[in-house]
């Protein structure tokens, strides 16, 4: 989030404006009546997000879903893995792009020491949160020297590493085609040291290609959002903290719930109003990035997460 906006006098959305945990997991037991399997807490930060083992607590008895939470961990002390695990979290992905403490500060613009997220990881671990994935965002001119380094530190640590190709998600973040590394690339520099070999996909629509190390040591993974797109097999929602259902990461504009919840209509007919919109969706933007599309207004990651 881009200080220059996000400065100390941006006007933030007021407390009521933002769904209430109760009817998130309203929401999220209403989705998995038409599969939804996997839900994923993200943001902006998570954590910073108050009494969030509150909402835990709320999802993680929901029948058959896999419980997770994406955080930069500054926040992830022992006393709060252990609490997110009580409450019911299953496993962890933890933002890293560098464990340089330069190229970590260069990229990510924070006031705290890459060892503070270093820590995260090993009181995730000791929580068991596992198993936890660790994502590195790669662009060329920033932190393609970390790929490698990367990988030999978390080489047989038992975390899955995972490569992300730089998105042009939002308008900014100052994305241009020449700073993407390719998944490729990526998997090429790596295997000419520690050798890999392909895995097969852990279930249908999965983003991450991944990867194993032929001596053991674990796997990795990598997602070609740019340079192998995979929208037709995407299967993915997104709900902002106000209440929107985004279809896509590239969109525009989100479909709000919010009055629905609020004005006492039933689980039914949320469930169809949120089928209309999945039968209307058509969003293709990975697969047809070009000149065509670079001036469009995209929602902002740090809104809907990734």
């Amino acid at each position: 989030m881009p200080k220059e906006i996000f400065g100390p006098h941006h006007q933030y959305l007021e407390r009521n404006e933002l769904l209430t945990y109760e009817e998130i997991s309203r929401l999220v037991r209403i989705l998995t009546n038409f599969g939804v399997s996997k839900v994923r807490l993200t943001g902006g930060e998570p954590l910073l997000r108050h009494n969030l083992e509150h909402l835990i607590e709320l999802l993680a008895p929901i029948p058959d879903v896999d419980l997770t939470l994406t955080t930069n961990a500054s926040l992830l002390t022992p006393d709060m893995a252990h609490s997110l695990k009580t409450a019911g979290l299953g496993r962890i992905t933890i933002s890293l792009d560098s464990h340089h403490e330069a190229v970590f500060s260069s990229l990510n613009d924070v006031d705290f020491p890459v060892a503070r997220v270093l820590d995260g990881i090993e009181n995730a671990s000791k929580a068991q949160l596992t198993p936890i994935k660790i994502n590195m965002v790669v662009i060329r001119s920033v932190n393609a020297d970390s790929i490698l380094p990367m990988a030999r530190r978390f080489h047989g640590s038992g975390h899955i590493l995972r490569f992300i190709e730089y998105m042009d998600v939002g308008a900014t973040n100052g994305w241009i085609l020449d700073e993407v590394v390719t998944s490729e690339e990526i998997i090429e520099k790596i295997s000419s040291e520690m050798p890999l070999e392909p895995l097969k996909s852990d279930y249908p629509g999965e983003v991450a290609k991944r990867w194993r190390y032929k001596d053991g040591g674990g796997e990795i993974g990598v997602v070609s959002s740019v340079s192998q797109p995979f929208c037709g097999d995407c299967t993915r929602l997104r709900l902002s903290a106000e209440g929107k259902l985004y279809t896509c990461l590239f969109a525009s504009n989100g479909h709000d719930l919010r009055p629905l919840l609020r004005n006492e209509a039933s689980d039914d007919i949320i469930a169809k109003d949120i089928a209309s919109l999945w039968r209307r969706r058509d969003d293709r933007y990975s697969e047809l990035r070009s000149a065509k599309t670079s001036d469009l207004q995209k929602v902002e990651m740090s809104y809907i997460g990734g």
